[in-house]
């Protein structure tokens, strides 16, 4: 888009088209959205102190009833306790549960279920001295407030219906995975699985206590409840039914046997369930499939498959509880994971001498072994799909070693394999060869060779969605037909803001329409509605995108949907590309109809599932993203959160946009933070930092944190403009791409009238931390650079590792994020050219530079080559190397550190303060326990705001 043609940017304004109700003033003040001229700034706010940070109240685990009259969400804070809130939207009463979290509603809407944790302090003590920490789980009657609590809860859930709670209690030594009803060791452990379960008659008020359960779940009509035990000596180990409107309880099946995967089908109408032991002397259980129908008809109908009473099972393998169990529409097949047996290894004679220990490292390997490595656990618990046909007592393989994925239509007539064992590189994009699989033959036929991208199946099964040349494709199974979808439609789906090298993808898939007989394509701003019948398309969005700039995307507000149903109205994001407005919008009748647009960042919105209310946030610089709930219009807003009111105390600031250029004229934006009681004309320190795209965040409320970056809200309150700059890319140029496009950013401001040209400082980590140190080699716009985790030798980069994955540099630095699109053996000079060591003797910038020693994405040793070169030549370099830490500071106490140094540091360079004495001459090994507990003092001081560390508020 060129600048000519460009929307007005609204600077400063917020357009607002609802009403805050019920406290409309004053939450208004709170949001920020009364004029400037309304909101004077009071005379006793101050500056933000970096320890004031742990005021801040996080907002998590938000959830709205199903009749939409109750919300429920946690409030958290660094080193605190957590604290439920549970609010009627109507009259915002409620109830406050201190230590609560992870509130569920019955969808009665009548009851509330949650955690209860111990304190921070109790958790922590208990840490130190390695106990076990649990938990208790609550029931509350939202309309007698009356409350039941259970001890020591592994996890807990509502049967649809509202008719009963289970409460599943730890296994005595722990265990269990919360909330699921399944234990975390299903698998071939000796010891029992079981423990006691609590089923609630919510109507009657008792409690049924059910011994040594080791998996459970109510089918989705919650009118049954299936549970298998897993007892000491396998006493009683079976597979249970209670029928819970009548409470009888039945055995489906009993054996000295281990039962594992427990699975209703998607319905209720099917349960199907592993039984199986592991023989003497073999690594794997042997499994039989146990599947039931007609659960709710008198007799169940059962069907057993464990390869003696059914055919197919290929010799030397089974069916393995590590593959789980899946059921397919209509009840006939139920899949499951074939494994093959294997001989444990006998244990090593102590009398002999100790087995070596040695990777061999192989050129030909398809993995290197640090790939293997991390993959090693899933790879030795690999299975692979069959399919059982229960009426023909059959099992067909779908999946064998060279087509290890399998993806099935939810009918369960076809799959579709992939093979990308001829394909496998550390460097190549992903592709794969892709096959038809018949499921009830287990034939395969080849469909795509040599693929990068598909978009899956259709959800009736008939078509494989994919992506070729430019063009969106549809295979068809019956008939073995390919047929290009797009081939007549007006518009171009490539994505052309890709900035990488290979082949440009499309912009994506937002739904399928109708069971799958239209697909919903997004553009960069519409969204398409393409028929699979070849009948013409239609813009969903009317062009409306495309013509004013803004992206619209399908929100989808049912978790359960398959397809989008335009029948019903149809929510749409909406975002204003150039002027960072947001909103939604909604297709009713085939009409783009305008909710809400304003200047607002909002989340997604989550729809209470019986109702026409929606609880979202909505954020700006200013304003925190608290909570609010709306009908769907989005007009009228009750907000029912206030996480934060203390940040009234503080200087706080502004945002507006800016418009430059790189050198080739592409337009660009950037924000431009400004501080509260700026006056025109007066030239402020800034510091600049920067990553790849950022404008679209002006919005985003920044909240005082500890972390390894540059908290934008804390440094504009105590007096810094904060400039996010965005950056152009082309492909082999991602260093001095950032130089130009960072350069062009602060020239702007700096012609604007905002910035000090001598008091510039530059800040980024990982990425644009290797930026940041090639702009300091590079450039004398900046006083001082702070950055962290910093590819500075591209050439000896290259060929190191992400840890955490195993894998090398290759694929990231040529196709990646790097942007290179080639290799430093195919061309050296570019890679030295963009590599921040090429310059550094050019350099004469101070530096704080912040490394963790076990950085799993950028190597340590990139970070001991800057200091060296910098050392060796004599620029000024403070290195903070942090033991133990990864890629981020994960410890709070070195978070905190770091944000302390980081001020001191811009604070001495942009400011003119006086440097401290680790800036002057640093700390020695000697000295560093002393300097540590001086420094400590001030970094855990307590919080200065008058409204206590609590933060107040609702």
């Amino acid at each position: 888009m060129s600048g000519a043609t460009r929307p007005l940017v609204c600077r400063g304004s917020l357009v607002s088209t609802f009403r805050w109700v019920p406290f409309a003033a004053v939450l208004l003040l709170l949001a920020g959205v009364l004029p400037a001229a309304e909101a004077q700034e009071p005379s006793d706010k101050r500056p933000l102190p970096i320890k004031d940070h742990q005021l801040w109240r996080s907002i998590s685990g938000a959830t709205i009833s199903a009749d939409g009259n109750w919300v429920a969400w946690g409030y958290g804070r660094v080193r605190g306790d957590d604290t439920l809130h549970v609010v009627n939207v109507d009259n915002q009463a409620g109830h406050v549960v201190p230590l609560g979290s992870g509130a569920r509603f019955s969808d009665d809407g009548i009851w509330v279920a949650y955690s209860l944790s111990p304190s921070f302090e109790e958790a922590e003590k208990a840490r130190r001295e390695e106990e076990r920490v649990t938990r208790k789980a609550e029931l509350l009657n939202l309309e007698t407030g009356e409350k039941r609590t259970w001890e020591n809860v592994a996890g807990f859930g509502f049967s649809n219906g509202s008719s009963h709670l289970f409460v599943r209690k730890e296994r005595p030594g722990g265990g269990g995975r919360s909330g699921s009803g399944r234990p975390s060791n299903s698998g071939g452990s000796d010891q029992a699985a079981g423990s006691d379960l609590i089923l609630r008659n919510l109507s009657e008020g008792y409690d049924e206590l059910i011994g040594s359960v080791a998996e459970s779940g109510f089918n989705k009509p919650g009118t049954l409840l299936a549970y298998t035990v897993d007892a000491a000596n396998q006493d009683g180990n079976g597979l249970y039914l209670v029928d819970l409107g009548t409470g009888v309880r039945r055995a489906l099946d009993n054996a000295k046997e281990r039962y594992s995967e427990l699975t209703w089908s998607e319905e209720g109408d099917g349960l199907a369930v592993l039984r199986g032991e592991t023989p003497e002397g073999k690594t794997e259980r042997v499994n039989a499939l146990l599947a039931f129908t007609e659960l709710e008809d008198g007799e169940p109908v059962r069907y057993v498959f464990d390869g003696e009473s059914g055919s197919g099972l290929p010799p030397g393998q089974v069916i393995s509880e590590k593959g789980g169990v899946t059921w397919a529409e209509g009840l006939g097949i139920v899949f499951v994971g074939l494994k093959a047996q294997d001989e444990e290894l006998e244990d090593w004679p102590e009398d002999l001498v100790p087995l070596a220990d040695v990777n061999v490292w192989h050129w030909a390997d398809d993995r290197i072994q640090t790939v293997q490595i991390r993959q090693a656990s899933r790879d030795r618990d690999r299975t692979y799909l069959a399919a059982v046909h229960l009426d023909r007592q059959r099992l067909v393989p779908l999946a064998e070693e060279a087509i290890p994925t399998v993806e099935v239509t939810r009918d369960g007539r076809w799959a579709v394999g992939r093979d990308d064992s001829n394909f496998i590189s550390d460097w190549k994009p992903r592709v794969a060869d892709y096959y038809r699989i018949d499921t009830q033959t287990g034939e395969k036929h080849q469909i795509l060779r040599g693929h990068e991208r598909t978009y899956g199946l259709s959800p009736d099964g008939k078509h494989y969605l994919y992506w070729l040349e430019g063009h969106f494709f549809a295979y068809r199974f019956n008939d073995d037909v390919h047929f290009n979808l797009t081939a007549s439609n007006p518009v171009v789906f490539t994505n052309l803001e890709y900035d990488h090298p290979g082949a440009k993808p499309p912009y994506g898939v937002a739904g399928w329409v109708g069971d799958g007989a239209a697909v919903l394509l997004n553009l960069r701003y519409d969204i398409w509605l393409q028929p699979l019948d070849g009948s013409r398309p239609s813009n969903l969005t009317q062009g409306r995108g495309q013509r004013d700039e803004i992206r619209f995307r399908y929100v989808q507000t049912d978790p359960d949907e398959r397809t989008v149903d335009l029948e019903q109205p149809v929510l749409l994001s909406a975002y204003g590309e150039w002027t960072k407005e947001a909103g939604f919008f909604e297709v009713r009748d085939g009409e783009l109809i305008e909710l809400a647009w304003e200047d607002r960042r909002f989340g997604r919105p989550q729809k209470a599932e019986k109702a026409n209310r929606f609880l979202f946030t909505a954020e700006t610089f200013q304003e925190f993203p608290d909570l609010s709930v709306s009908g769907r219009d989005f007009s009228e807003r009750v907000r029912v959160t206030t996480a934060n009111p203390h940040q009234e105390e503080y200087l706080w600031g502004h945002r507006i946009l800016i418009d430059y250029t790189n050198n080739k004229g592409v337009p660009l934006q950037g924000i431009l933070a400004i501080p509260e009681g700026y006056q025109e004309g007066e030239k402020l320190p800034m510091i600049v930092r920067f990553y790849e795209k950022d404008s679209q965040n002006l919005h985003q409320y920044s909240v005082p944190v500890f972390s390894n970056r540059l908290n934008q809200s804390a440094y504009v309150s105590n007096g810094y403009l904060v400039l996010l700059a965005d950056i152009h890319f082309r492909t082999g140029s991602s260093h001095s791409d950032m130089l130009e496009c960072v350069e062009a950013a602060t020239k702007k401001v700096i012609e604007m009238g905002y910035a000090d040209p001598t008091a510039i400082g530059l800040q980024g980590g990982s990425y644009s931390g290797g930026g940041s140190a090639y702009i300091a080699t590079r450039s004398n716009m900046f006083a001082a650079v702070a950055h962290r985790a910093a590819p500075i030798n591209l050439v000896s980069e290259f060929n190191q590792l992400f840890t955490g994955s195993g894998q090398n540099n290759h694929s990231y630095d040529i196709y990646g994020q790097g942007r290179y699109g080639t290799n430093p053996y195919d061309d050296f000079q570019l890679y030295w050219d963009q590599s921040p060591i090429s310059g550094v003797e050019n350099m004469n910038t101070p530096v704080l530079y912040l490394h963790g020693t076990n950085d799993g994405s950028v190597n340590w040793e990139q970070g001991l080559e800057w200091y060296n070169a910098l050392r060796f030549l004599g620029k000024p370099i403070i290195w903070l190397s942090y033991p133990d830490e990864g890629h981020s500071l994960a410890r709070l106490e070195n978070r905190i550190d770091f944000q302390f140094r980081m001020r001191q540091f811009f604070d001495h360079y942009l400011k003119g303060t006086p440097a401290p004495k680790w800036m002057t001459e640093g700390v020695s090994q000697l000295e560093k326990e002393k300097h540590l507990r001086e420094f400590a003092p001030e970094v855990f001081m307590k919080p200065d705001t008058a409204q206590g560390a609590d933060g107040g508020g609702k």
